[in-house]
């Protein structure tokens, strides 16, 4: 059996957005492409018909996987969620102790990160990190350009 994936409500209602798009829009807009190329005739060397099945390939295989996400998926309770030690869906507040600089980040599911709104993937380096640390320790983790300290300033939610 795969893993379970956990993932917010809100993470959980965009996937099943795109599969619904995916599914009520792009699927009848390939069996239209693949119709008007198969009344062109001769599909041997009909490149639009082969274009068509390639994009209906490459659809199919993208809605197996979000289909397979979804089933996997457990919504995480927000509302139990500890801040006594990092953990997934925290608020992070660091420092660096190297630059002074203050950052403040949300851990996520994969499936929900974005770096532009705070949201890292709690896969990620720093994530990995700060799990299971509590406000006033500090770690040390390894990033691209070295190994930085970090101080946890608080955890919220």
């Amino acid at each position: 059996m795969a893993d379970v994936l956990y993932i917010t409500e809100e993470g959980l209602q965009k996937l099943k957005t795109e599969l619904e798009h995916l599914r009520g829009v792009e699927r009848p807009m390939i069996s239209k492409l693949l119709a008007d190329a198969t009344e062109k005739g001769d599909l041997t060397e009909n490149a639009e018909y082969s274009a068509a099945k390639e994009l209906q390939a490459m659809l199919e295989t993208k809605i197996a996987k979000l289909e397979d996400i979804i089933a996997r998926s457990r919504i995480i309770d927000e509302s139990r969620i500890d801040t006594s030690t990092v953990r997934i869906l925290n608020k992070v507040k660091i420092r660096n102790k190297l630059s002074n600089a203050v950052m403040e980040y949300q851990l996520v599911p994969e499936s929900e990160a974005n770096f532009k709104l705070g949201k890292i993937a709690v896969s990620s380096p720093i994530a990995q990190g700060l799990m299971g640390k509590k406000v006033g320790e500090t770690v040390a983790i390894k990033v691209p350009s070295g190994t930085i300290p970090f101080e946890i300033i608080s955890i919220s939610i």
